[in-house]
């Protein structure tokens, strides 16, 4: 049987290997945490390389994503689908071992990592999941839902604020089964990190709640081990496990400096590492005995067949609760979701009332929640003002965990980053609140359920220069087209209660992206809409006020502008002129629709095309093009009240009517022949 140090010593030498083929990569990392990773793989991570998504695992997350061959390494020495050639094409296109772990990428890569920190905070929300998943479900003799979430991190996440959002938030939730193992090297890439990072790490946890194990030599595997059994035995704390180690431990010519943290090493200083390892195979060779010990299939095989026996017993004690619970883990909805939604639509659609589309989304929430418990709400301390809340909102907190929202605090980058782990886990939808101009703080880990495809739902209220005297620091501009800008983010901005609760079916429907509901806080006027139009809102774009025969124009609008659009369609036909309003409250939808139903619905051989929205006018000249003209605000706001400003940048009815007036004449004028002239030699 191998040592220790020889199981460590293979994780090392794959990713030299690995990091010198693909002439890029981070190998500093990997060979300082490969002690750490040997233990706590091998003595307590309980997972099953043969089925990496069996719902009782251990979750693990590598929150310094740089050290992605650390992780590849253990997945292939483990036992999981990921082999020899996988770690050969290391970073190349098209193959399963990207430069920083990607979800759905490899199998057993439980998130992708991003940007330093995002990790961590990730893995707080995996493990908010797992208690409020275990309060839900365990039943005496039958705990269904145990199991750890581990996460490695470095200096880098350390520094970075989202650590202390999200790290601050697990100590006051007191989230006992989350252990994270800083590897504390005292090196980052511009060199040793004492000249612009000094603090006390273990003071600071021990501060927010946290359960420290300090000094601990990240070399010795009998000191990793007793420093993880007494974590695990902290019930009522998160622990951090803070490791002294070296970067580039094994390669004796860099290790402890910068030079090995984002470089090959070489194939000099690689064969150095070989000898001082005792390490004598050829790259990419593992003898089978080192394979043997560190295969963990037979002991996965055993781990799940247990939980696998337990939730045969569970189900004929609890059915209910059995059939639930393999429901919501694989992400159906309840039976009765479309009739539900569908009745919200038809109710909303009968009231004449005008809400702000923030109390509208609340409302849909209200109607939505008590058939969804999978639903989790929750808000960066705003829930009053984005109306995030509902009559059965019940704040999750420990001891208990029997709630169903969570108080984040001020923390909407942590927010958003915990829902991803919510989401990762499994068993939940979760969704947020904060103010659209606050979504700037957020952004990072929207993107991150962007590239993740994750259902994930950001409530952002407060949407433009309506909100007034709060000025111009928090009327939102740019943001909403920034946000149709990322990949894979279905932005709704709905123009009254109907469209937000469409736009609530179509989030909780969405199963491969996070959708981003952009809402007022003024209030906004019932549309009238007849009945087949009802069906055409969830297509994303649709013509809310035909005209009779082919219009001269047609006005776009979202949201707030959606009213002054068709009252500058008023306007225009009582003056003869045959406009059409088309609402656009989803613009990604719109542009995935047959391209024979976006034609119908924009008109090409319309004269005039116009768009108005209160906010960066960019993105929309792909619809107006050379025919019209947008609308918007491509500069910061004022502070005044809504009314006034909406009239001081002109964003009214009447400008977008004079706007579309003026168009159609130049149109007209273009197309007469140019001098002709009565008789009297005046032109015509």
């Amino acid at each position: 049987m191998p040592d220790r140090k020889t199981l460590a010593n293979a994780l090392r030498a794959l990713c030299m290997d690995a990091v010198q083929k693909a002439a890029s990569g981070h190998p500093g990392a990997p060979l300082g945490m490969a002690d750490i990773a040997e233990v706590l793989w091998n003595d307590f991570l309980r997972h099953n390389p043969a089925n990496p998504d069996w719902p009782n695992r251990d979750r693990f997350v590598l929150s310094n994503g740089h050290a992605s061959m650390l992780l590849y390494t253990l997945l292939h020495l483990s036992g999981y689908d990921l082999g020899v050639e996988d770690l050969k094409s290391f970073r190349q296109l098209g193959s399963r071992t990207p430069g920083h772990p990607e979800y759905r990428v490899t199998p057993g890569v439980e998130s992708a990592s991003g940007p330093l920190g995002q990790g961590v905070a990730c893995a707080v929300g995996m493990a908010v999941a797992e208690r409020l998943l275990a309060a839900h479900f365990n039943r005496r003799g039958f705990e269904l839902v145990s199991h750890f979430t581990y996460v490695f991190l470095g200096d880098g996440c350390m520094m970075e604020g989202l650590s202390h959002e999200a790290c601050s938030l697990a100590g006051t939730l007191k989230l006992g089964k989350l252990i994270a193992f800083y590897d504390d090297n005292g090196i980052s890439i511009d060199g040793c990190v004492e000249g612009w990072f000094t603090e006390d790490t273990p003071k600071r946890f021990e501060a927010y709640g946290w359960h420290v194990e300090a000094g601990v030599d990240g070399h010795d595997p009998r000191q990793i081990k007793a420093a993880i059994r007494r974590a695990r035995a902290e019930t009522g704390r998160p622990s951090l496990i803070c490791c002294r180690t070296k970067i580039g431990q094994g390669a004796p010519g860099v290790c402890g400096s910068a030079k090995c943290h984002g470089s090959p090493l070489g194939e000099a200083e690689i064969a150095c590492a070989r000898g001082h390892m005792g390490w004598p195979h050829e790259p990419f060779s593992v003898p089978a005995e080192v394979y043997a010990a560190w295969d963990a299939r037979e002991r996965g095989r055993m781990a799940e067949d247990a939980w696998q026996n337990l939730y045969v017993r569970y189900t004929c004690k609890h059915p209910d609760l059995a059939a639930e619970f393999a429901r919501r883990m694989n992400g159906a909805l309840p039976a009765d979701f479309v009739a539900v939604a569908e009745d919200l639509l038809q109710q909303t659609d009968k009231t004449a009332a005008g809400p702000a589309t923030r109390k509208a989304s609340q409302q849909a929430i209200e109607a939505l929640a008590p058939h969804l418990p999978e639903l989790v709400g929750g808000s960066a301390d705003l829930a009053s003002s984005n109306l995030t809340r509902w009559s059965g909102s019940v704040a999750a907190m420990p001891p208990g965990w029997k709630g169903n929202s969570l108080n984040y605090g001020v923390r909407e980058f942590a927010m958003a980053a915990m829902m991803n782990g919510l989401a990762l886990h499994g068993g939940f939808i979760p969704y947020g609140g904060t103010f659209l101009v606050f979504s700037d703080y957020s952004r990072s880990a929207l993107r991150m359920a962007a590239l993740m495809g994750l259902r994930v739902i950001h409530v952002l209220t407060h949407d433009s220069i309506g909100v007034g005297e709060d000025g111009p620091t928090h009327q939102p501009v740019e943001h909403t087209a920034s946000l149709r800008l990322m990949p894979n983010v279905h932005v709704w901005r709905p123009c009254d209660a109907v469209e937000t609760a469409v736009a609530w079916r179509a989030a909780v429907e969405r199963t491969d992206g996070p959708t981003a509901l952009i809402l007022s806080r003024q209030g906004l006027p019932h549309q009238s809409r007849p009945g087949k139009t009802l069906n055409l809102v969830q297509r994303g774009g649709y013509i809310l006020r035909d005209c009779p025969g082919q219009p001269e124009a047609v006005l776009l609008a979202t949201g707030s502008e959606v009213a002054l659009a068709v009252q500058a369609a008023r306007l225009l036909e009582a003056e003869g002129h045959l406009a059409r309003v088309v609402s656009m409250p989803c613009l990604e939808v719109f542009d995935s629709q047959p391209q024979c139903y976006r034609a119908a619905v924009l008109s090409p051989s319309a004269p005039v095309v116009v768009a108005v929205e209160a906010g960066a006018t960019a993105g929309w000249y792909k619809y107006v093009g050379c025919r019209g003209t947008v609308i918007g605000l491509d500069r910061f706001g004022e502070s005044a009240p809504a009314e006034a400003l909406f009239q001081h940048f002109g964003i009214t009815a009447g400008h977008v009517a004079e706007a579309t007036r003026q168009l159609i004449r130049d149109r007209k004028a273009r197309r007469e022949p140019a001098g002709a002239r009565n008789q009297g030699g005046q032109e015509a």
